[in-house]
C-alpha cells in the first residue's frame, strides 16, 4: 500500500498550506503531489524587471517542509512538485535551489522513480485569455480558441530557451517526454486537465467573443489523446477551479487510467487521497 496525497491550485494560501501540512502529519503518506499554481497571485504583478517573490518558496514553503521532515524523519514523504500557469517561471530556480535539496523533487518535463512506479510531470496548458505565457503551449496545432491569447503575444518572466521550437505543442512535448516507456505503472502530474472531461468544465455558458461562442471545456486535447492512447495508471490535474462543482465530479476514467482533479473554487483545501495499488478507491475531502 502506497498512500498518496494530491493538492493543486493553492495560490499561496497559508491557510490551505497549513491544512496540507496537518494532513501529512496525520496520515503519513508515502508521497505528496503538488500540481501547480502554488504561489500567491501577487506574482502576476511582478512583470519582467520587477522584484518577484522567491521568498514564498525559500522563506515559507521550504522551511515549513523542513520542519515537517525533522519531525517525520524516516516517514517524511516523497514530495513531487510542478508549477502552473499562474506561477512565473523565474521562480523555477528556487525549486532547484541547493538549499531545498531533499525537501521536494521538481518533475516538470522529467521522469523520476517512485518505488515500483515512475512519476512524470508537465506544467503547460493550452493558450488561455491570461497574459502570463511562461507555461502555455499550443495544444495540437496553431489553433487558438476565441478570446485566448497566442503564447507568443503575452509576457514572460524569463526568455524562451533558444532550443525550444517557435510553435512547440503539448502533443509533441508529451510524445518526447514519455517516449516508448511502458506506462502501466506510471503516474502523471499535469496542470492542465484533459479536454471534454469532468475536470475541465468552465462557467463560460452562453458567452461569446466577436460573435463566436466560447467552448465551456478548456482542457488540453493533447493531454486527453495521450491518456487515451498510452493509459498511465493515474493522472492528476488542476487549473479549472469550478469544474468539480459544475460537473459534480472531481474524477474521470479513461480506459484503465484514473484521472483526478484537486482544483477547487471554494476557500477550503481540496485534498485527494489515493492508493497506488487501488486508485479506484480514491477520495477527495474539503478541509
Amino acid at each position: 500500500m502506497s498512500l498518496c496525497l494530491f493538492a493543486s491550485d493553492l495560490h499561496g494560501s497559508l491557510e490551505r498550506y497549513e491544512k496540507l501540512f496537518g494532513a501529512i502529519e496525520a496520515r503519513a503518506p508515502a508521497a505528496v503531489f503538488l500540481g501547480g499554481d502554488l504561489l500567491p497571485h501577487a506574482h502576476l504583478a511582478a512583470r519582467p524587471g520587477g522584484e518577484g517573490d522567491a521568498g514564498f518558496l525559500l522563506g515559507y514553503l521550504g522551511p515549513s517542509l523542513r520542519r515537517l521532515r525533522d519531525r517525520r524523519r524516516e516517514s517524511y514523504p516523497a514530495v513531487f512538485v510542478i508549477l502552473g500557469n499562474d506561477d512565473p517561471r523565474r521562480e523555477e530556480a528556487s525549486l532547484l535551489d541547493p538549499a531545498v535539496d531533499g525537501l521536494w523533487t521538481y518533475v516538470h518535463d522529467r521522469c523520476v522513480p517512485f518505488g515500483e512506479h515512475r512519476v512524470y510531470g508537465y506544467s503547460y496548458i493550452p493558450p488561455s485569455p491570461f497574459a502570463l505565457k511562461d507555461w502555455e503551449r499550443y495544444d495540437v496545432s496553431r489553433f487558438v480558441d476565441p478570446g485566448c491569447i497566442p503564447p507568443e503575444e503575452g509576457w514572460r518572466s524569463v526568455p524562451v530557451p533558444a532550443d525550444v521550437p517557435h510553435r512547440a505543442t503539448i502533443r509533441e512535448d508529451l510524445a518526447r517526454l514519455a517516449g516508448d516507456d511502458p506506462l502501466e505503472r506510471a503516474i502523471f502530474l499535469f496542470h492542465s486537465p484533459p479536454y471534454r472531461s469532468n475536470l475541465d468544465r468552465t462557467a463560460l455558458d452562453g458567452m461569446m467573443v466577436d460573435h463566436a461562442p466560447l467552448d465551456v471545456h478548456t482542457g488540453s486535447i493533447a493531454v486527453r489523446r495521450f491518456i487515451e492512447k498510452r493509459q498511465p495508471l493515474v493522472t492528476m490535474h488542476g487549473h479549472i477551479h469550478e469544474s468539480a462543482r459544475l460537473t459534480g465530479s472531481w474524477r474521470d476514467r479513461f480506459g484503465r487510467t484514473h484521472a483526478f482533479s484537486a482544483a477547487h473554487d471554494g476557500p477550503e483545501l481540496a485534498l485527494v487521497r489515493f492508493d497506488t495499488e487501488d486508485p479506484g478507491a480514491a477520495d477527495r475531502e474539503l478541509l
